[in-house]
This record gives structure tokens, C-alpha cells and sequence, in this order.
């Protein structure tokens, strides 16, 4: 009786934290899937290559490997609270530095800006996931971490249409060919035109930014701690004592994977799209076809673990379906629809190719990687979880080292075959799936 009330005292604690760290995950899906939609949008005004154009995600996903351990140690120093409001603000001077990159439209000063907000976003990941993971009974952490995806990813269906409403007005309907048909001058102008679009929008996201860390200071989140595991008592926390974890190390390689498959089919959908014919105006919102099936593979899992299935199970279905949808991907057609005109147009959606939808499939089958791994990883780690989670956000790198090799094997001309990148990423994810998260030793 009294392990009921005290259960339930600690679920009605944790309601206020959660909603809190939820406003997070929004905020930081938001931002993420934003680059989805101006991937294509940047090809354009600034004429770049398809791997250039995937430099856009290196830029911001390489945040996450150089700043951090930088960040861990300043949220060990400052405690979760004031981290997450330097995040806040960092990413609001990242917005802030879009502004002279659009007036420009110097590549170098995006990518830069990106680095920036990449950098914000890196504290908040490395304080917010495992808070979630231990907020809780460790059985249920990929429910909550589910819960959470349902944010981000929900923030991955709004912002590609929010950026297409604010931004890509003045680009709707214009080609490829017609740009290329303009005069060097004329063509200059509307380039011009196109990115002075993005200014107000990212005048407005600096300015919430700014807001929501100052509220942050003053928001009722209570630290954790980590706890000391019998044996842990005189051992010193760092990155080399990590070693002995090989369900960590292996964990940060699963999510290296895991996050470069990802981008790429959130980000480069996109560019996909653009070779199947598709005007920019359509390319830049199909970010969101691809996070609409994220939303839904967080909205199974929430069902399903631990009720059906465990976590590690999850973990082998979206490593099996991602090499299938990778394989259907490569071998679908960029001319005909999965549906008929009149029943797309019928619920107000473009003609999108069977290819690219099977893009947007792999979004369902990437939605349980992040929630399953991050538990399975930090298991066991006791005092060290803090500087686990830290290695753990390093492996977001993968966003930033995949998607420019897809970018360059699409520059070949084709975009389906590049997806062959993804097959040894699967592979590894379903690796960890079966036998690399039981591993408590090298030898064995």
C-alpha cells in the first residue's frame, strides 16, 4: 500500500518536469526539422550541389560531436537549469546570424549560423535525454523517450509547413529551368528576393528564443542525480573509464547510424524529390510526409512497450524495416504515385513518387531507434550516466558524416541508388538489437 502512494507521489513529481522537458523537445524538434525543408531552399538561392547542400546538415549535426563534453562540463558546473537556458539562448544567437547570411547569401555564413544553433541544441539533448531515461522506472524509459518523440517529431510535421508558409511563398511554382532561363542579373535579383524571406522568420525565432531562456531560469525543474552503483564508489568519472561499458560504446555507434539514416531521410527527401521532378516549393515540405510516419511509429511503441513487446525487440523491428523500406526505396519508381492523381488531389496532396514515399516510410521505421537505445545504453552505468549521455550525444554526429556521402553519390545523378549508404547502418542497429546492448564485457 504504501509502495502505491509513494509511486504515485512520484508520478504526480514528475508531471511538471516532463511537461517542461517536453516544451523542449518541441522546441529542439522544431528547429532540427527545419533543416529539412531549407536543405532544398538554400540549394536554390545559393546554387549548390547535392553534396553541398547536405553540408547544411553536417554543419549542424558536427555541433553535437565538438561541443558535447564542452557542454556536459558546463552542465556539471551549472546544474540541468542554467544549462538548458544557455542552450535557449544559443540557439537564439543562431537564428540571429541566419539574418546577415540571407542578406548576403554567403553559403559559409549559413553554415556557421547552423553550427550555432546545432551547439544551443547540443545542451539541451545532453541535459534533457537523461533526465527522461531517469525521471522514471528504467522498464518504461522508452515510453517516456516515446512521448517526447511524439513532440519532436510532431514539431517535424509543423515546421516544414510553417517554413513553406513564411518563406517559400515567393518560390511557389518557380522551376529549376526557369530560374536558369533568367538573366545573370534577374536571376541575382530573385535570389535575393527569395532569401530576404527568411529574416522575419528568424528575427522571430532569436526573439522567443531569448524569452523562453529567461523563463527557464525561473522554471520549477529539479536536478538529478546519478545513481552510485556497489564498486563505483572511489572510481573516477571519465571518458576513459567509459571503456568498460561495451553496451554504451556500441550504443553511441547504434545512434551514429541511426541518426545519419534519419537525416537522410528527413532532410534529403527532399532533394529526392527535386530529381523526381518536383518544383522546390513541394520538395521543401516533405520533410514532413517523413515525420507524419515518425509521429505514428512513436504513437506504436507507446502502445506496445512494455505491453507487448520490450524495448530491444522495438529496436530489431526498425532495424528489419529499415533495410526492407531502403531496399523498396531503391527499387521503386520515381515517375509513378502510390496513388491515383484523383485521390491525392482529393485530400489536397502534390503527386509524390512511390520512391519518395518509401523515403517517408523509413521515418516509421527509424521512430524506436532513439527510445530504444538510449535506455539499453545507459544501463548499468551508474555515476557515469552523465558522461555516457555526453558519448551518447556525440554519436548525433552521424547526422553530419552520412548525409553529405548520400549527397555525393546522389550528385552521380541518382539519388535512389545512393540510399545504399543506409543497408550497413541497419545492419549495425539490428547488431546492437540482437547481441551488442547484453554486452557487459570485450571478451565475451
Amino acid at each position: 500500500m504504501n509502495t502505491a502512494v509513494i509511486s504515485q507521489s512520484e508520478t504526480r513529481s514528475s508531471v511538471l518536469p516532463m511537461v517542461i522537458i517536453g516544451l523542449l523537445f518541441f522546441i529542439f524538434g522544431f528547429v532540427t526539422w527545419l533543416n529539412g525543408a531549407l536543405i532544398p531552399f538554400l540549394q536554390t538561392i545559393c546554387d549548390l550541389t547535392g553534396f553541398q547542400a547536405m553540408l547544411v546538415a553536417s554543419a549542424f549535426y558536427i555541433a553535437y560531436t565538438v561541443m558535447a563534453l564542452p557542454m556536459a562540463a558546463i552542465i556539471e558546473r551549472t546544474g540541468y537549469k542554467t544549462g538548458m537556458a544557455l542552450g535557449l539562448a544559443l540557439v537564439a544567437v543562431g537564428a540571429l546570424i541566419f539574418i546577415p547570411a540571407a542578406y548576403s547569401r554567403m553559403f559559409g555564413i549559413f553554415l556557421l549560423a547552423q553550427f550555432v544553433v546545432g551547439s544551443g541544441l547540443t545542451v539541451l539533448q545532453t541535459a534533457s535525454n537523461p533526465y527522461v531515461v531517469k525521471v522514471g522506472s528504467p522498464e518504461t524509459a522508452a515510453v517516456r523517450i516515446c512521448i517526447m518523440g511524439l513532440l519532436n517529431k510532431g514539431a517535424g510535421i509543423v515546421a516544414p509547413l510553417v517554413f513553406a508558409a513564411l518563406v517559400m511563398s515567393g518560390i511557389s511554382g518557380i522551376s529549376e529551368a526557369e530560374l536558369s532561363a533568367l538573366t545573370a542579373a534577374a536571376k541575382d535579383a530573385k535570389l535575393d528576393e527569395l532569401a530576404s524571406q527568411l529574416v522575419s522568420p528568424y528575427i522571430g525565432m532569436a526573439v522567443l528564443g531569448f524569452v523562453l531562456a529567461v523563463a527557464m531560469m525561473f522554471a520549477p525543474l529539479p536536478d538529478i542525480e546519478d545513481e552510485v552503483i556497489e564498486g563505483q564508489e572511489d572510481a573516477a568519472i571519465t571518458l576513459t573509464g567509459l571503456k568498460k561499458f561495451p553496451q554504451l560504446i556500441l550504443g553511441s555507434i547504434a545512434l551514429f547510424f541511426y541518426v545519419g539514416v534519419e537525416v537522410i531521410a528527413g532532410d534529403a527527401i527532399g532533394l529526392l524529390g527535386k530529381q523526381a521532378g518536383l518544383d522546390t516549393s513541394v520538395a521543401s515540405v516533405l520533410t514532413s510526409y517523413t515525420m507524419v510516419f515518425m509521429v505514428l511509429g512513436y504513437l506504436w511503441g507507446t502502445f506496445a512497450i512494455p505491453r507487448f513487446i520490450s524495448q530491444q525487440t522495438a529496436l530489431l523491428i526498425s532495424a528489419l524495416l529499415g533495410i526492407a523500406f531502403t531496399f523498396a526505396v531503391m527499387s521503386g519508381s520515381l515517375d509513378s504515385t502510390a496513388m491515383s492523381s484523383a485521390t491525392l488531389a482529393h485530400f489536397g496532396l502534390p503527386e509524390i513518387p512511390n520512391a519518395v514515399y518509401f523515403v517517408a516510410l523509413l521515418g516509421f521505421a527509424n521512430a524506436m531507434c532513439w527510445p530504444a537505445i538510449w535506455p539499453l545504453a545507459l544501463e548499468g552505468l551508474g555515476k557515469f550516466t552523465s558522461k555516457g549521455a555526453a558519448l551518447l550525444i556525440m554519436g548525433i554526429s552521424g547526422g553530419a558524416v552520412l548525409p553529405p556521402l548520400y549527397g555525393h553519390f546522389a550528385d552521380t545523378g541518382d539519388g535512389q541508388a545512393a540510399y545504399i549508404i543506409a543497408i550497413p547502418a541497419y545492419l549495425f542497429i539490428l547488431f546492437y538489437a540482437l547481441k551488442g546492448h547484453k554486452m557487459r564485457s570485450w571478451t565475451k
